[in-house]
């Protein structure tokens, strides 16, 4: 499970340090695998072990017909958008330069824990995106707790 967040830093060559915590949680529950999906969602760099990232893409093939106008829309501004990667030796992972503009990353990140993957922000984006968010809490408090959380 990847749980908190982390600031980190792009370098020059488009590498992000993965935190330590979660190069552990890629170890214990992945079998140490050290491929990764990233896909940018409309507001940052989502990060998927590769065996959640395939659990997505069957659900998304099994969940309805290819006929279908949204599962193909899914499949085009979404699945078609995500690419392999792997963790190097230092715990980096290389984001190309695509992605990076894709996610609108440039230096200061922000990692955010979210269970079974993580998200890379913007730093300054996310603080934009909290702060502009924080009143709604009362409303997710109630939907978890309607799920019985």
């Amino acid at each position: 499970m990847f749980r908190g967040r982390y600031p980190h830093s792009i370098d020059p060559k488009g590498r992000v340090s993965v935190p330590a915590k979660f190069r552990d949680a890629l170890a214990r529950d992945y079998e140490g695998s050290l491929d990764l999906i990233v896909v940018p969602n409309d507001r940052a760099l989502e990060v998927h072990p590769l065996r959640e990232w395939e659990a997505i893409e069957t659900k998304v093939r099994q969940s309805a017909s290819l006929f279908d106008e949204m599962i193909r829309r899914t499949q085009r501004l979404y699945l078609s958008r995500a690419r392999e990667v792997a963790l190097d030796e230092a715990g980096r992972v290389l984001l190309s330069p695509e992605v990076r503009q894709d996610a609108m990353l440039v230096k200061d990140v922000l990692i955010i824990g979210e269970g079974t993957h993580f998200e890379i922000w913007d730093r300054q984006k996310f603080d934009e995106y909290e702060r502009g968010e924080k009143h709604t809490l009362p409303t997710v408090f109630e939907k978890l707790a309607s799920l019985g959380v």
